[in-house]
């Protein structure tokens, strides 16, 4: 429905003079609308301006039934390959073992083969924050488990009590 608001067709079009496409693609000329939508009415067609930005503007004789109808299909079609990315997070802890780190990074594995972004954070407790750097090192162990399928996109730092990483998916 979009598309009847941006487009005039037939009688709608008010311009001195136009340049005519036939619905084969072949140039007709600039004319007068009159006559353009005379030529469109014989061949039992609509009048379509497709370019109104063009001096003078551009119109194509063509069934606009079908020309609609394509331009919806364009669109779905669109929206149907359009991929959303999603931010999951993986919570890892200052004290994790390797076993655990490794799970861990199993599972943000799975995420990022699937394309996601995978948000790493690390809360501090209590005394832990006099020893934020412990935490970066587990954090640097984790991304160098995913350095080949996974890129820095937001690098580590400190927002209260957390420390955040934001990884993505590399680019093949």
């Amino acid at each position: 429905m979009a598309v009847k608001n941006q487009t005039q067709l037939n009688g709608e079009i008010r311009d001195r003079e136009i340049r005519v496409i036939s619905q084969e693609g072949e140039m007709l000329g600039v004319m007068s609308p009159f006559e353009a939508l005379r030529l469109a009415e014989e061949a039992e067609l609509d009048l379509v301006k497709i370019s109104p930005n063009a001096i003078p503007p551009v119109c194509k004789i063509m069934d606009y039934g079908k020309f609609r109808f394509e331009q919806a299909k364009k669109e779905k079609e669109n929206r149907k390959n359009q991929k959303v990315v999603e931010l999951k997070e993986v919570q890892l802890s200052m004290t994790i073992d390797v076993g655990d780190l490794n799970v861990k990074a199993k599972q943000a594995t799975k995420f990022l083969t699937a394309g996601n972004k995978v948000k790493v954070s690390i809360r501090l407790r209590g005394r832990q924050m006099a020893h934020a750097g412990l935490a970066k090192d587990v954090m640097n162990n984790f991304f160098e488990g995913l350095s080949e399928i996974a890129v820095i996109e937001k690098p580590m730092n400190m927002e209260g009590r957390n420390i955040i990483m934001i990884l993505a998916p590399k680019k093949a």
